[in-house]
């Protein structure tokens, strides 16, 4: 009798344990579907949002400037940086100024690193460096600057011209003298441009060489770190023939691209200064655009309706996109969301990674510049003598 009672109460708890475990796998089973479903709703959406063109925009708030002729804008460290002959200002998203510096410049350059910025008077023989939090150096030079290049520790790389010689200079952020040489244009070549890596150890130089109806170009690698232990800290040079580089620079501290007369060369500099990829672009660079993930080059098109093509690579030298647009552009580059502007004194378009021209519009007012505010499709334009944040729709 006592066995005939275990037995029903074990087939009692048996049947319970099914029924349970039954309903657990259709809760787990439809928390699945949910899943799922949310995954698919979230990438239909973000498809849409990729593949939305718009046409018109929203101004959500607009302020006034007073500009000085020939003022120029950059964005630096999430702000805005403002800068023209008689001096710079950095100013934040909210329109509050951070920080001004004064100077009397002819012709004022700057060069951004992070939250660092550099501006020089070309020609000239004054160099002014500030951070996050205002003014931070001043570097006064004997002779006149070609180029300047800042790191994001404040370290300046300096380049100067004086009766067919040039001068490499570098300086700490408190202005004190590091390391120098100099570059005899006969021996070896008019120097073109500089490009200084973000951690100021790797510095590289553009030399143009005309020997014997050759024009020859010749990029030269520094590092005053692991190659102190080289001649003149040269870690590396390479020689092309009929190749120039009026443009070289460093995209990541590993990388470094020399953009040439129907040729981009992409360096390694992560040990010895090598080429990872030559990429033949087979007609001359318009203009070049670049950040720490891609860089972009523009031609010309015989097409009248797209008289414009650009090509982007990711730093491996993959193509990343190839497209065709119609406007006759007086600025391009990349946005912080990877988005690409185009734009010229009254009309810009944006175009995505995919080839979507995401927006064009005409605007009212001369266009200076263009900053994604960091949210949504909401952006900042320049305007002439207006601030404008918008948002599209």
């Amino acid at each position: 009798m006592a066995d005939k009672t275990y037995q029903v109460v074990s087939s009692g708890i048996g049947k319970n344990h099914k029924r349970i475990y039954g309903r657990r796998k259709w809760i787990l089973r439809m928390l699945g579907i949910l899943v799922l479903l949310a995954l698919l709703i979230l990438a239909g959406i973000y498809l849409y949002t990729q593949t939305r063109e718009y046409t018109k925009y929203r101004v959500l708030a607009s302020v006034e400037r007073q500009d000085s002729d020939g003022t120029q804008f950059a964005q630096v460290d999430g702000n805005i940086l403002k800068y023209g002959k008689d001096g710079a200002f950095c100013i934040g998203m909210d329109h509050k100024v951070i920080w001004s510096q004064t100077y009397e410049m002819q012709a004022p350059m700057a060069d951004i690193c992070e939250e660092y910025v550099a501006i020089a008077d070309r020609n000239g023989k004054n160099v002014f460096l500030m951070d996050k939090s205002g003014p931070c150096g001043e570097i006064e030079t004997t002779l006149p600057i070609k180029r300047i290049q800042v790191a994001s520790q404040g370290t300046v790389a300096i380049l100067m011209e004086q009766d067919r010689t040039g001068y490499l200079q570098m300086y700490g952020k408190d202005g004190a003298f590091l390391a120098g040489g100099e570059l005899h244009m006969k021996n070896s070549g008019y120097p073109l441009d500089i490009a200084l890596s973000d951690d100021g150890k790797d510095l590289a130089v553009s030399l143009l060489d005309i020997k014997e109806g050759s024009v020859d170009g010749t990029v030269v690698f520094y590092n005053f770190d692991s190659g102190q232990h080289e001649i003149d800290y040269i870690t590396g040079q390479y020689t092309y023939k009929n190749l120039i580089f009026p443009q070289i620079e460093f995209l990541s501290e590993d990388t470094m691209v020399a953009f040439g007369n129907g040729k981009a060369i992409i360096y390694d500099i992560s040990k010895k200064p090598k080429a990872r990829k030559e990429i033949d672009t087979k007609r001359e660079i318009q203009s070049v655009f670049y950040n720490e993930a891609y860089f972009g080059l523009v031609f010309q098109n015989d097409n009248s309706d797209s008289p414009y093509h650009m090509d982007v690579y990711d730093l491996r030298g993959a193509a990343a996109l190839s497209q065709d647009f119609n406007i006759s552009y007086k600025d391009i580059g990349f946005l912080e969301n990877d988005e690409i502007y185009i734009h010229n004194e009254l009309e810009c378009s944006l175009y995505t990674l995919r080839g979507v021209e995401k927006f064009h519009s005409n605007v009212q007012k001369s266009i200076y510049k263009i900053i994604y505010a960091g949210k949504g499709t909401e952006y900042v334009f320049l305007l002439d003598g207006e601030t404008q944040r918008i948002r599209l729709k």
